[in-house]
């Protein structure tokens, strides 16, 4: 099934059946001829960290199926995503700070469609020079005010 009806715009303006929720619909960027997609699912563990700092070469789409993700990009405040909730990002040049468990004592589950750039790898961690780099760009963690 189609997000996007032609005809009619956007899904929600569309008349879907009950059993069919909208979840999120966003606009992403461009997404060049020759690239590939997965759907993954994530299990961190209570307190997990998850991965570090990391780029993705194309848009990815996530939903939160159990628990809490910690969640933020390079320019966002870092916020929760609860069990229920969506999250997106455009990938390529963003900068993505966490994708960790926010729960001490619960563990998180959620699903993440990726697309991929041709040519390039799904994910590419982002090492401390860069970092530093673009600190700048980075919003004010909660413990700097």
């Amino acid at each position: 099934m189609s997000a996007k009806n032609p005809e009619h715009g956007s899904a929600h303006e569309v008349s879907l059946p009950p059993e069919v929720k909208l979840l999120q619909e966003v606009t992403p960027p461009f997404f060049p001829e020759g690239g590939s997609g997965m759907t993954i699912l994530v299990e961190w563990p209570p307190g997990h960290p998850g991965l570090p700092p990391h780029r993705h070469s194309g848009p990815s789409f996530g939903y939160v199926m159990e628990g809490a993700v910690r969640f933020e990009l390079e320019g966002e405040p870092e916020r929760v995503v609860e069990a229920g909730g969506t999250f997106w990002e455009p990938g390529g040049d963003v900068i993505h700070y966490q994708d960790g468990n926010a729960l001490s004592d619960a563990p998180t589950k959620f699903v993440v469609t990726m697309v991929c750039a041709p040519g390039q790898p799904m994910l590419k961690l982002v090492d401390e020079e860069e970092l530093k780099e673009r600190a700048h760009l980075r919003a004010p963690r909660p413990s700097e005010g």
